[in-house]
């Protein structure tokens, strides 16, 4: 009898069958909680890494610029088609508001804080590629505002890029562009900052 039980087996009895199910989903969520956390983490060494290098590049440029250019004849890069011209913009990117430098002042560190705080949710590598840009370029530009003339929060950011029949820029304004564009393009498909996709 004992060993007709032993080849035949016993039937598991239904508690035993749920207790097995709720230790393999608690092991399931283990496991992706425990891989989910170094993900987070490694996107969010990415976002900062290149908001590090848009505002190291950003920061370098200005610095030669007034070193060699400003107050200088502009050199042309391209022709007429696209010159390095040293100037100093009070106002938003591309020389927008000059009025309202202290406003700009306040959204460029609001901007910030918003993506330092984003950061905690970050699982998506393309989201970190595109807040890293807009915090670069958003710290750039606060640089410049906090710390050249006329004064603390009324700096006037150097701007050098200068396109034929467009504005003057700078490389932390293209940062922000760039950023934000990507932002939109990441939106219009659907992929969340969390790493989670979406339709409509």
């Amino acid at each position: 009898m004992a060993e007709a039980e032993r080849i035949i087996g016993t039937p598991e009895s239904p508690d035993a069958g749920r207790d097995g199910q709720e230790r393999a989903d608690a092991q399931d969520a283990g496991m992706r909680e425990e891989t989910g956390r170094p993900r987070g983490r490694r996107r969010v060494l990415v976002l900062f890494a290149v908001a590090a290098f848009a505002y190291a590049l950003d920061l370098i440029s200005k610095m030669i610029v007034v070193a060699k250019l400003e107050h200088h004849e502009p050199i042309e890069v391209i022709g007429d088609w696209l010159r390095f011209e040293a100037i100093r913009n009070a106002g938003a990117a591309f020389g927008f508001g000059e009025a309202f430098t202290v406003i700009f002042t306040v959204i460029a560190a609001a901007v910030i804080v918003v993506i330092i705080r984003l950061a905690r949710k970050l699982y998506s590598l393309p989201w970190a590629i595109a807040l890293g840009l807009l915090l670069g370029g958003a710290l750039g530009n606060l640089t410049d505002r906090i710390f050249r003339s006329p004064g603390v929060f009324e700096g006037a950011v150097v701007d050098f890029i200068a396109p034929k029949h467009f504005a003057v820029f700078n490389l932390a304004d293209s940062a922000i562009v760039c950023g934000g564009i990507l932002i939109v393009l990441l939106s219009f498909r659907g992929l969340d900052p969390d790493g989670t996709v979406h339709k409509d």
